[in-house]
C-alpha cells in the first residue's frame, strides 16, 4: 500500500472522511484504481451512495475487467469525484483498445466462448466518459488529446463538439475553429451547446485574449461577461487574478460598484431600475447600486426590460430566482459581486467584480485582526439590508492592497476592454460555464 493510500485510510479511520477524499483526489493518478476502490466503497457507504459503493466493491473483487473499471469510473463521475474516476477510465479505455486474445481451441460441439467484456463495452462509450471526468477536473488539454487521438472513431455530436469545447477551454482557438467549421448541423439537445461554442468562437475572434494569463479576456470568451477587478495577490505564484480566499469589506463592495458604474458609462448602458433579489446580501448591494446610479429599486420581476439585477453571490441566492435569469429580457443585465470560479453559479453574470473560491461577505462572521495583530473571530453584522446598503455607500471605494506583482489595472484599462467587447452583453441562454478555461489558478483542495 502506498504512503498516500495509507494516509487516506488513517484519515478515514480517524473520522475525517473529507480529508481522506481530499488525499485520494490529489493522489488518484498515482494509485491503482482497484487498490483505491475498497476505501472509496467505505466512503460511499458513509455518504449513502449505494451505486458507488456497489461499483467500488465489484472492482475490488475483480480488478482487471474493463466493464467494472468503467462502472466504477462512471459512478465516481456521477458522485462528483472526477479525479478518482480518471485512472479507472483510462485503464478501461486501454483494455477496450487492446486486441482481443486468440480464442482457446475447442472441440467440434463445444459452444463458442462469449465475447470478452472489454469487447462488449465499446471504445466510444468509455472514451466519452473519460473526457467527462477530465473536464470535471479542468484537465481540458488532456481531454482534447484523448479526443484527437481517437478522432477517426468519433462522430460529430457530441464527440467532435467536445473536441471544439475542449480546444477552446485549453486555449487552442485555431483548432477549435477548424473542427467547428467541419461539424454537421446539430439536432435536438445539441443545438444549444453548438450555438454556445459558436458564440465563444465569435467572441474570441472579435477580442482575442492576449495569452494564457489574460483572465479578463478568457472570462469574456467563455462566459460573455466582463470581469472588473483582478486579485492583487500571488499573480506570478499561481493565482493569475483570481482569489483563493477573500475576507470582503464594505470598501471593496463600493469599489466593485464604482467599476460597474464605469463599465455602464463606457458602454452607454443606462438601466431603468435595479432588480432586488431576496437574500439580504444581494438586497443590500442592490439598494446601494440603485442609489449610486440614481435609479429606482424594486423586487426582481422576471421579464421586466431594462433592469439591472444585482447579486452579491448567485450561489447564495434563491435557485428559483436564479433560474429565471437564464434567459435575459431586452436590456436586462445581471451583476454579481463575488463569482465563484471553482463552483460556478447556475447562470453567468454580465458583469462580475471578482472571481474567488471562498469569499466571506462583510456582514458574515469571519476572521479579523485585533489592534495587536492577533487573529480573532468577528461577529456577524446583523443590520438590515437597508443599513448595510448605507454602510456600502459610506465606505471609501478601495481595492484590497496586494503584493505589487499583479499587472496594473486602472479604470481606463477596464473601460477600454469593455468598449472593444462589441458582443457584450452576450446573447442567448446564459448557462453555467463549468470550465475555468486556459488560465490556471491555484485552489484549495
Amino acid at each position: 500500500m502506498t504512503t498516500e493510500l495509507s494516509e487516506a485510510w488513517e484519515l478515514f479511520e480517524s473520522g475525517d472522511s473529507q480529508g481522506a477524499m481530499r488525499t485520494l483526489r490529489s493522489a488518484a493518478d498515482r494509485l491503482p484504481p482497484a487498490e483505491v476502490a475498497p476505501l472509496v466503497a467505505e466512503l460511499a457507504k458513509g455518504a449513502g451512495f449505494e451505486d458507488l459503493a456497489e461499483a467500488s466493491t465489484a472492482l475490488a473483487a475483480r480488478p482487471g475487467e474493463a466493464d467494472r473499471l468503467y462502472a466504477y469510473g462512471y459512478a465516481c463521475v456521477e458522485r462528483g469525484i472526477d479525479a478518482v474516476a480518471v485512472p479507472a477510465l483510462r485503464e478501461a479505455l486501454r483494455l477496450v483498445e487492446a486486441p482481443p486474445a486468440a480464442p482457446a481451441r475447442t472441440s467440434l460441439f463445444r459452444r463458442r466462448p462469449k465475447p470478452q467484456a472489454a469487447q462488449q463495452l465499446g471504445l466510444r462509450k468509455v472514451l466519452l466518459e473519460l473526457v467527462s471526468a477530465l473536464e470535471g477536473c479542468g484537465r481540458h488539454t488532456e481531454a482534447l488529446a484523448v479526443l484527437r487521438e481517437h478522432d477517426a472513431r468519433l462522430g460529430d455530436w457530441p464527440d467532435r463538439y467536445l473536441t471544439v469545447y475542449n480546444a477552446i477551454t485549453s486555449g487552442q482557438i485555431p483548432l477549435a475553429r477548424e473542427v467547428y467549421a467541419a461539424l454537421s448541423a446539430p439536432e435536438g439537445v445539441w443545438v444549444g451547446p453548438g450555438q454556445r461554442v459558436g458564440r465563444m468562437l465569435d467572441r474570441a475572434a472579435a477580442l482575442p485574449p492576449v495569452d494564457d494569463r489574460d483572465l479578463r479576456g478568457w472570462h469574456y470568451v467563455l462566459t460573455g461577461g466582463l470581469l472588473t477587478t483582478l486579485s492583487p495577490h500571488g499573480f506570478d505564484q499561481g493565482m493569475t487574478g483570481r482569489w483563493a480566499y477573500l475576507q470582503d469589506d464594505f470598501g471593496h463592495c463600493r469599489h466593485g460598484l464604482e467599476r460597474l458604474r464605469a463599465v455602464l458609462a463606457a458602454t452607454d448602458r443606462k438601466p431603468a431600475s435595479v432588480g432586488l433579489l431576496a437574500d439580504r446580501g444581494s438586497r443590500a448591494l442592490g439598494l446601494a447600486t440603485a442609489q449610486l446610479l440614481g435609479v429606482p429599486a424594486a423586487p426582481f420581476q422576471p421579464g421586466a426590460p431594462g433592469v439591472l439585477v444585482v447579486a452579491y453571490d448567485l450561489n447564495e441566492c434563491d435557485p428559483a430566482e436564479v433560474a429565471q435569469l437564464r434567459e435575459r429580457t431586452e436590456g436586462q443585465l445581471l451583476f454579481e459581486h463575488a463569482t465563484c470560479w471553482t463552483d460556478p453559479p447556475a447562470v453567468t453574470a454580465d458583469v462580475s467584480t471578482l472571481l474567488g473560491q471562498i469569499v466571506n461577505a462583510p456582514w458574515e462572521p469571519g476572521l479579523q485582526f485585533s489592534e495587536d495583530g492577533e487573529p480573532e473571530e468577528a461577529e456577524p453584522d446583523r443590520r438590515s439590508a437597508e443599513e448595510l446598503a448605507e454602510a456600502i455607500l459610506a465606505a471609501t471605494p478601495t481595492a484590497p492592497e496586494g503584493d505589487g506583482q499583479t499587472p496594473p489595472d486602472p479604470d481606463d484599462t477596464l473601460t477600454a476592454f469593455a468598449t472593444r467587447a462589441t458582443d457584450w452583453p452576450a446573447t442567448g441562454p446564459r448557462d453555467r460555464i463549468n470550465s475555468a478555461g486556459p488560465v490556471r489558478s491555484s485552489r484549495f483542495a
